[in-house]
């Protein structure tokens, strides 16, 4: 697991995105969202600071997920992070 944590952070850092990054947070927040949904492509947003909002897209299948995309908003600037690139 610590590997995927790692590739969340790591594709975060390349976006130009330099505020703090917790892939393991990041992981654990998507499963608890996850946690009783159907089947289906989810967005959800997430407030980690005052002036930082991380928007995610999570795609629910039978036994796993898939995370799509990160948007990040903070002071003013955008940040997109493509997973499935």
């Amino acid at each position: 697991m610590d590997e995927i944590y790692k590739i969340i952070e790591e594709k975060i850092k390349e976006s130009g995105y330099t505020g703090p990054v917790n892939g393991y947070e990041i992981y654990n927040e998507i499963c608890d969202f996850i946690d009783d949904k159907e089947n289906g492509s989810f967005i959800f947003m997430s407030k980690k600071e005052d002036d930082v909002v991380y928007e995610y897209k999570v795609d629910i299948h039978d036994e796993d997920f898939n995370l799509s995309y990160v948007d990040i908003k903070a002071s003013g600037q955008s940040y997109h992070i493509d997973f499935d690139a």
